[in-house]
């Protein structure tokens, strides 16, 4: 049998390399071009600046934090959604959505109104890591959410039925059965999390008060840095987060389908 020649494949693969090109591979490749115009030692000079390595090391250790809470609690809230039924569930699962929805910087103020020197809650986390913790972990919430819920949604309860029947505890049901089919999506989301978390600005820029070696997180510091022409520094900066995001996700990705493949 002659197969027909499907000329639309080809086509649009075409548009979307040059799509992807364009809006992303390009504008990455001349970050880091930039980054490199002076020579290795100026990049690294300007990346192991004090100020500028201080920023770097609140943005990882804030994402990695951020990373695990969500991990733990992103599961726990897609859990609760799925499998039990309340009043409110429906307002609940629009609520997750919001980070995505209002603009970050809109997120900041929020916070800052509610946690700040003049809460209405008697709690202060302004201008300290704690806020700078709080404002990243509003808007990557969704992710661990929105990747883990489909996909218990679609897990076989059946399964546990037949474990409960056999005698098998809770515990060893959650370990052995349900864990590792959402362990690839939990890790996921985890990923995109951290990826968020670490390239954050606008709700961190008004809670952290962006004070230097104390709450300015690398997002901010790029900011500053731009400000003052500083495009050097901007650029080195700008390519250590987008090279520490890349192998975080990476290094997820192996170990997410490492465990599709033995879970």
């Amino acid at each position: 049998m002659v197969r027909r020649r499907q000329w639309g494949a080809p086509l649009g693969l075409g548009l979307a390399l040059i799509y992807l090109s364009l809006i992303v591979l390009i504008p990455l490749g001349a970050v880091v071009w930039k980054s490199q115009s002076g020579g290795f030692s100026e990049f690294w000079n300007s990346l192991t600046s004090a100020q500028s390595w201080a920023a770097l090391k609140l943005t990882i250790y804030s994402s990695l934090i951020v990373a695990a809470i969500n991990l733990v609690m992103g599961t726990l809230i897609a859990w609760v959604l799925v499998r039990d039924r309340f009043p409110g569930a429906g307002i609940v699962d629009v609520l997750i959505d919001l980070p995505f929805a209002l603009p970050t910087i809109v997120a900041g103020l929020v916070l800052l109104a509610l946690y700040g020197p003049n809460s209405p809650v008697h709690v202060n986390i302004a201008y300290a890591k704690i806020g700078v913790v709080a404002a990243l972990l509003f808007v990557t919430l969704p992710f661990v959410v929105r990747t883990v819920q489909p996909v218990l949604a679609e897990l076989d309860t059946e399964m546990e039925e037949a474990a409960a029947s056999l005698g098998a505890s809770q515990w060893a049901t959650a370990r052995r059965i349900i864990l590792p089919n959402l362990l690839p999506a939990m890790l996921a989301g985890t990923a995109l999390a951290f990826a968020r978390a670490v390239s954050e600005f606008g709700s961190t820029v008004l809670i952290s008060g962006n004070l230097p070696f104390k709450t300015e997180v690398a997002a901010v510091n790029i900011f500053n840095q731009i400000e003052t022409d500083n495009t050097l520094g901007a650029a080195a900066l700008s390519t250590a987060l987008l090279v520490i995001a890349l192998v975080v996700m990476l290094l997820l990705e192996v170990v997410r389908r490492w465990v599709a493949r033995h879970g």
